[in-house]
């Protein structure tokens, strides 16, 4: 019966459209416009139509790959290149109808034929970054797992198509293709920060309007394990609305945003969209991400896509472990292209391929290639050092390891500038999973460059980040800050801005300054307040200034400590937003964060209400439950003890009537 379905439905796309199938582009024809409205996707008889048992992880795109899935269809030119470049990091998965006509055709062009692996099947058109499946992993790094949505285009062999990768790979596949979880989706519009957020255009809300964004939140956490899902609105000259487009994640905590001139096209949305995230997500590890922004060049006539252009993006490219391959279009824009990725991607192999042939159809190398992640993955998650103050006992290194046949040892590697070769430190067992060696002192002014070695029981080996020692993390000795600060946070208060911190201890401190920069890009930090410090205290010390004149809506402040020797140090910044008079609702961010094994958390309510607070471990599961009751509006705090919790990356939720809002931790032991 489902092969006569799919029969039927494959000669009406050869009947009424007027391209042939491998020609079809990204977006809708007018032809599957009319047939989406009655089209009834098809549902694979393979695998399961509920979630996994266990608590999954979906994989970033920058893990390690076993390789790449691409179907064989139009833009044979780009698709070759891609083979060349791709086999020599990993496997290539063709899915194809004939496999001598594709190795003939590589080899006319000089590719070599090796690490490819051809799957003969059904399909209808060449965007498998849309309907190919989606790896996630059982308890964070062990039985890997095939994911299948429905595909939001009537391309039934398509949307067949992640049950022919797990059957070829002999894995388990779970659709979400019937009621109550069917969730129609495109690959697309989604990218994954590998610990469980999830970014994704509104177009997911429109394409299942039939249910409320709860049951969609819902079905992602059961079947991909992604909380927070954040979603952005759409733009209005991307008319696919795919996030890929404009956007990508390049590690856990560095978005690369695409940018416009100044009120160009989609420019000022994606500005919008991108301080979304800012003001209400942070990164895994409790911290703002780090934005790199990369042009979105015109058309070879000079046009945008707001009169008429086509969509040239350069963040619709594929990280293949150690290679990235970025959509080029002309030199004069390429150059400051790839330069831009070889900075924020230190070590990595970064590719062009001409892309002007695939863009007028809304796509480019991320549209038409899919990741296949490696069976035993070593999961690594590090907060990366930034910067360090001297001290007496060097500069801790935290992993969270972990794979299925267990962790024999565990290394960090480490020198200093100008240095040839590394050092290399055990790291020790701390706690289930986590990892910790400590980098000797150094003098103030140096450069630190350091990467995690981990080898499994099994005998694989993965480094963090994954191209060291080229690409590893550095960081700089600064001086020591004779402040140690609990907390910085505020609230409306009196038609102004209330601005608060606390500190643990302090030393030599004659005081503290506020300055405050509005939203605009053109505005300059104002000084607003200075307040007396203690000098020199083992005391929790609590202080308090004002903004009597905040702008209306976003303002920033920044907290500089300055000590009697003249020295200052910008030690907290925070963003507030100024509405009206009274009180608001607000989540502040844990601190310390990561912490061991307290953290306060705050939060203010603008009305009385139930509340509840409730801390979720990196799977999802309710670990404690910290407030239950009725509270008055005003400010609050909660002293959160983790004594009973291993070391990872938690979650903490708070709802009270129509507010809730969540935010990561990190509890280091």
């Amino acid at each position: 019966m489902k092969n006569l379905r799919l029969l039927l439905w494959s000669l009406i796309l050869l009947l009424q459209t007027s391209v042939l199938a491998q020609d079809l582009p990204r977006h809708l024809t007018e032809e599957e416009k009319v047939l989406m409205t009655s089209y009834q996707p098809p549902v694979d008889d393979i695998g399961a139509t509920i979630p996994p048992e266990k608590a999954v992880r979906t994989m970033a795109e920058w893990e390690e790959l076993e390789g790449i899935m691409l179907t064989w269809t139009s833009y044979q030119t780009i698709l070759r290149q891609i083979v060349d470049i791709a086999q020599e990091e990993g496997l290539v998965y063709i899915v194809c109808s004939d496999s001598n006509s594709v190795k003939n055709y590589l080899t006319s062009g000089s590719v070599p034929l090796r690490n490819l692996k051809f799957i003969i099947a059904p399909y209808n058109s060449v965007w498998s970054r849309d309907y190919g499946p989606w790896c996630v992993y059982s308890d964070i790094a062990d039985s890997m797992y095939i994911i299948d949505w429905i595909y939001n285009r009537p391309r039934p062999n398509d949307d067949l198509i992640p049950g022919v990768i797990a059957g070829y790979l002999d894995l388990p596949i779970y659709q979400t293709t019937v009621t109550p979880y069917n969730l129609v989706h495109t690959g697309g519009n989604f990218m994954a920060d590998g610990n469980g957020i999830g970014f994704s255009s509104k177009l997911v809300l429109t394409e299942n309007s039939g249910k409320p964004e709860s049951q969609i939140n819902s079905i992602m956490s059961a079947f991909m394990g992604i909380d927070p899902y954040v979603k952005m609105d759409v733009l209005p000259y991307d008319g696919i609305h795919h996030i890929d487009m404009h956007m990508k994640l390049l590690d856990e905590e560095t978005l690369l945003v695409g940018q416009y001139p100044p009120g160009i096209a989609d420019g000022p949305y994606i500005e919008n969209n991108l301080q979304y995230v800012l003001n209400n997500f942070q990164t895994i590890f409790g911290r703002p991400f780090k934005v790199v922004r990369i042009p979105m060049p015109p058309d070879q006539y000079g046009r945008y896509p707001s009169n008429g252009g086509y969509y040239r993006t350069f963040t619709n490219s594929l990280i293949v472990n150690k290679t990235v391959i970025v959509p080029t279009y002309e030199l004069k824009y390429d150059t400051t292209a790839l330069r831009i990725y070889r900075d924020a991607m230190p070590g990595y192999n970064v590719i062009g391929i001409d892309c002007n042939q695939i863009i007028p159809a809304s796509g480019a190398i991320h549209c038409i290639t899919k990741e296949i992640g490696v069976r035993e993955p070593i999961f690594i998650s590090h907060a990366k050092i930034l910067t360090v103050n001297p001290g007496e006992s060097g500069y801790p290194v935290k992993a969270f390891i972990k794979t299925r046949s267990g962790i024999s040892s565990a290394s960090v590697y480490w020198r200093l500038s100008g240095d040839e070769f590394y050092s290399k430190i055990q790291m020790q067992m701390t706690s289930p999973d986590t990892f910790t060696a400590v980098i000797p002192m150094q003098n103030v002014g140096t450069d630190i460059y350091y990467y995690i070695e981990a080898v499994s029981v099994s005998g694989r080996t993965a480094l963090k980040p994954m191209t060291a020692p080229e690409g590893a993390y550095r960081f700089t000795v600064d001086y020591a800050v004779p402040v140690e600060l609990v907390s910085f946070d505020y609230h409306s208060s009196n038609g102004g801005i209330s601005l608060q911190w606390e500190t643990a201890t302090e030393l030599n401190n004659e005081g503290f300054s506020i300055e405050r920069r509005g939203a605009g890009t053109n505005n300059k930090w104002v000084a607003i307040s200075w307040i007396e410090g203690a000098g020199t205290s083992s005391e929790i010390r609590n202080y308090e200034a004002f903004d009597i004149n905040p702008d209306f809506g976003r303002n920033y402040y920044r907290l500089i400590q300055h000590d009697f020797d003249g020295y200052q140090k910008e030690i907290g910044l925070l963003e507030a937003d100024f509405r009206n008079n009274n009180l608001e609702f607000h989540l502040a961010q844990n601190y310390p964060n990561p912490f061991n094994p307290s953290t306060t958390i705050k939060f203010s309510l603008k009305q009385e209400g139930h509340v509840t607070l409730k801390v979720y471990d990196i799977l999802g599961r309710l670990t404690a439950t910290l407030i239950d009751e009725f509270m008055t509006s005003g400010n609050h705090k909660f002293q959160f003890n983790s004594a009973n919790l291993s070391a990872g990356v938690y979650s903490y939720h708070i709802s009270s009537g129509e507010f809730s809002d969540s935010k990561s931790m990190i509890l280091l032991k």
